[in-house]
């Protein structure tokens, strides 16, 4: 595969998409039609470049999503070759609109102090106050019932409209808004799911470590709960038949790190041989600082065997309390009876609202504006760990999410050493309490995107004395 003459590689001049996903999009297509095997070599990126007439630049970051994404697998000294995938069928994505840059705002003042380094906590800081307050007011002239009353108990139906559009665009999902159920924030989606897909001496298969949380509500509904061991690649296939599989393929939950696109297949192809569910929750995946953010697992699904949840607690506002989650057209009506039963807990307030702001572009304005500082923070946050921690921590970059897993050699008791952080004013989770039982990975979770370079620094300096304290 030295030779690439083939026209369809090449950039097209008439599109509005970026160069480098242009070069990502045509190999990605190659490779999935099976124009290019497992084994075949990509051009060396210079000789690329040089060919299509674009910077080294561009080809380099198309081959990173491709790595990412598991496409392409790179051999030291030889370079990176196609993995294989099975088979996929290829989403369908609308083309991405031009970015608008926002006229800044000043910080709006009495906003709850939270601590470095509490993991998943947006810079509320940076919340877009004014174009929220001019969607709300428009909704409030234009349709007032709109903001306490629903039609339906699935939500309201431009909210649902607009992510509709949203997920085919953003995450490769193509789904009518009748298939999208508004929740109250991802808990609730993940309980709704339980309820209306389980039943008594069922198993769930929960990612180890992973949101431990959701075991007690499984065990509660006299549901049974066993551990997919999480590993280079993602959570392991379920080592016993299990009703559902519950994961985090785009940003695994604690850990970081994306699933191989292999591996999604092969849960795939195990929900639709064993006639089990996979719930697919896409916390963060907006936050992806190489590349576009990686298309869901939810995107590849033929059999229609996924549930995909979405939440804007992370990228949006965590006191908004609102998610959804998108249910294969089948299940539709199971889950209407499941609401009938147990209830609608997600506010109609705001969804109006919602809706618009995505509709008039304020939403993807705030992504891409969020998504630039907290990536510049991030950059901030790796060098100042490595300067102020040096060889006392080690972390895996896997350039995504809004927290970074970092391990301890020489500290035994990660909960001890979270709570000495917490006596200093730092807040940090241990690693040890996301897994099952014990022997799991130790360490901290520190979150950095609601904090400034200097609030990083300060905080670092008081864990780095708690952690010297600490080692052995």
């Amino acid at each position: 595969m030295e030779k690439m003459t083939n026209p369809i590689i090449a950039p097209d001049a008439q599109s509005t998409a970026p160069l480098f996903q242009q070069v990502y999009t045509r190999f990605r297509d190659r490779i999935i039609a099976g124009d290019m095997a497992p084994g075949d070599r990509l051009p060396a990126s210079r000789a690329l470049a040089e060919q299509l007439g674009v910077s080294r630049a561009t080809v380099v970051a198309a081959y990173d999503q491709l790595g990412a994404e598991g496409f392409v697998e790179g051999k030291p000294g030889s370079g990176l070759y196609v993995c294989a995938i099975g088979e996929v069928e290829q989403p369908v994505r609308a083309e991405p609109t031009r970015p608008i840059k926002p006229k800044p705002a000043p910080p709006p003042s009495g906003l709850p102090k939270i601590r470095a380094f509490e993991p998943g906590r947006p810079d509320m800081r940076l919340f877009p106050y004014r174009q929220w307050a001019r969607a709300m007011a428009r909704a409030a002239r234009n349709s007032p019932e709109a903001l306490v009353t629903s039609p339906d108990r699935f939500g309201d139906p431009v909210l649902r409209q607009a992510l509709a559009k949203h997920l085919a665009e953003w995450r490769g999902i193509v789904a009518s808004p009748e298939q999208i159920l508004i929740t109250a924030g991802s808990g609730d989606a993940l309980e709704i799911c339980i309820r209306a897909l389980g039943a008594p001496g069922d198993v769930v298969a929960l990612e180890d470590p992973g949101y431990l949380p959701i075991r007690r509500f499984v065990e509660s509904l006299g549901l049974s709960s066993v551990w997919m061991p999480v590993g280079v690649d993602g959570a392991a296939l379920p080592d016993v038949p299990a009703r559902i599989a519950m994961l985090t393929p785009s940003c695994q939950f604690p850990l970081g790190g994306a699933m191989p696109t292999a591996q999604r297949i092969a849960f795939l192809n195990w929900a639709d041989a064993n006639q089990s569910w996979i719930i697919e929750d896409d916390y963060d995946s907006e936050y992806r600082y190489a590349g576009r953010p990686i298309p869901a697992l939810a995107s590849l699904d033929k059999a229609g065997r996924s549930l995909y949840i979405g939440s804007f607690s992370k990228v949006f506002s965590d006191a908004l309390r609102l998610g959804y989650l998108v249910i294969p057209e089948p299940l539709i009506e199971r889950f209407t009876e499941t609401l009938r039963r147990f209830g609608v807990k997600a506010s109609i307030a705001a969804q109006r609202t919602l809706g618009a702001f995505i509709e008039d572009g304020d939403f993807y304005r705030h992504i891409r504006r969020t998504r630039r500082i907290y990536g510049e923070r991030r950059a901030v946050f790796l060098r100042l760990i490595e300067e102020k921690l040096g060889h006392a921590a080690t972390f895996t970059d896997h350039q995504a999410g809004m927290q970074i897993a970092v391990t301890l050699p020489g500290v035994a008791d990660d909960v001890a050493l979270a709570a000495d952080a917490s006596a200093v004013g730092v807040g940090c989770l241990p690693l040890s309490g996301f897994s099952a039982g014990e022997g799991g990975v130790s360490g901290l979770l520190l979150g950095f995107c609601a904090f400034s370079p200097e609030e990083m620094e300060v905080a670092l300096d008081r864990l780095a004395g708690v952690i010297a304290a600490r080692r052995t």
